[in-house]
């Protein structure tokens, strides 16, 4: 009894419940209720306005917060100007936001809240979520290259030297390579956030198992996986900010294919 009580459903944590309505709460078909994944955007955006804002002050002496907060905008703002050269500053605040809004995310819902009853729901494993982002960052890279370049702009799925015979063949290529963008870049972030969450949730349903199974199993297999659950939880740390910085780096690398059609 005690082992089946133990058994833990890693999909579990994905799911969305509604916090304040409920499922018939509808507006033209779309539901309104205020969700567990509604609450933790909220929370996340809520934590990136206070960094900011810690951070704005103007020291002679910056304290640790405000270097913390400078170091950050210098980091977005070389890999921009790396990127995309001295046009990328002005999209130093969309992609700092970005950045420092997914990162908040994928570490918020990392932390170890169980133990009091609190349960984190990590937004950024869900491909609807990540999905928006992507579409966001592709709609500035659109509304920037016909801006900027008007019609001209299609020249970007003709690379630079093409011969003329080839052009009806590279062009839909590139067209297809270029419209899988904002797919490619959501599924990323999706499925790497998703499948350490589900790789943890796993090793701790063998620790809890192990553990009700007796001492001989609990120090053969309980003790090993809770290990690893160290090991794993330390990686994902690792993931929250690569991820993060995959997403921002590579929404830099196509604005610059809009400003400088490259």
């Amino acid at each position: 009894m005690a082992a089946e009580e133990g058994k833990v459903d890693p999909m579990h944590q994905f799911h969305i419940e509604p916090i304040l309505g409920s499922q018939n709460w509808e507006i033209a078909g779309f539901n309104i209720a205020f969700t567990n994944s509604s609450m933790w955007m909220m929370i996340t955006a809520i934590v990136l306005f206070l960094f900011v804002w810690g951070g704005m002050k103007r020291d002679l002496v910056p304290g640790r917060w405000q270097v913390m907060v400078e170091s950050s905008t210098g980091f977005i703002e070389d890999m921009l100007d790396a990127n995309i050269g001295k046009e990328g500053k002005k999209y130093v605040p969309y992609v700092f936001s970005l950045f420092m809004f997914i990162l908040f995310a994928n570490l918020l819902g990392l932390l170890p809240l169980g133990i009091i009853g609190v349960h984190p729901f990590t937004f950024t494993s869900h491909f609807t979520v990540t999905g928006v982002l992507a579409v966001i960052s592709f709609a500035i890279v659109l509304l920037v290259g016909f801006w900027k370049h008007g019609f001209h702009f299609f020249s970007l799925f003709v690379p630079h030297g093409t011969p003329l015979p080839m052009i009806p063949i590279i062009f839909p290529i590139e067209l297809i390579s270029f419209l899988v963008r904002p797919f490619s870049l959501a599924l990323r972030l999706f499925v790497a956030m998703m499948a350490g969450h589900v790789l943890l949730k796993v090793l701790s349903s063998f620790v809890i198992d192990g553990t009700n199974a007796g001492i001989g199993f609990g120090l053969l297999v309980g003790l090993p996986s809770f290990a690893l659950m160290i090991g794993i939880s330390a990686l994902e740390i690792l993931v929250a900010g690569i991820q993060a910085y995959v997403f921002a780096l590579l929404t830099s690398l196509y604005i610059n294919d809009a400003e400088n059609l490259h």
